[in-house]
């Protein structure tokens, strides 16, 4: 059999590498639970009665930002021209004003990214 250069002991180490970086990454860590009872807090503003403070955050995931017709939305909303994604509901929960600058949010965000990607989990789930 020709020597191709890896031995077991290479394959287990890039193994390991790579079962690392995987488990590191966001969609891996984040914690749905964790998500929800942070996403507790945010149900004051964010329920489902009509005079919420807030708009629905039920099937945010997907949804074109200051997009639901029932709710008024601050200007600065309606102008974000993005589709709430993973990746800008992370960047939003994380920093509000700095994703859409004039937002009306009272919430200066997570300053621990994890807990913004697991609210953003949990959001993927709250349909």
């Amino acid at each position: 059999m020709p020597d191709r250069g890896l031995s077991v002991g290479s394959g287990i180490f890039w193994s390991f590498v790579l079962g690392v970086v995987l488990l590191a990454s966001p969609a891996a860590a984040a914690d749905a639970a964790h998500g929800k009872e942070l996403f507790a807090a945010c149900i004051a503003c964010h329920s489902e009665t009509s005079d919420a403070q807030g708009p629905s955050l039920k099937g945010v995931v997907g949804r074109k930002a200051g997009s639901l017709e029932d709710f008024r939305y601050s200007g600065a909303m309606k102008r974000a021209d993005f589709i709430w994604d993973t990746a800008n509901l992370r960047e939003y929960l994380h920093d509000p004003q700095t994703k859409v600058k004039g937002n009306h949010m009272p919430f200066s965000g997570y300053p621990n990214v994890a807990d913004a990607d697991d609210v953003v989990t949990y959001l993927e789930t709250y349909k």
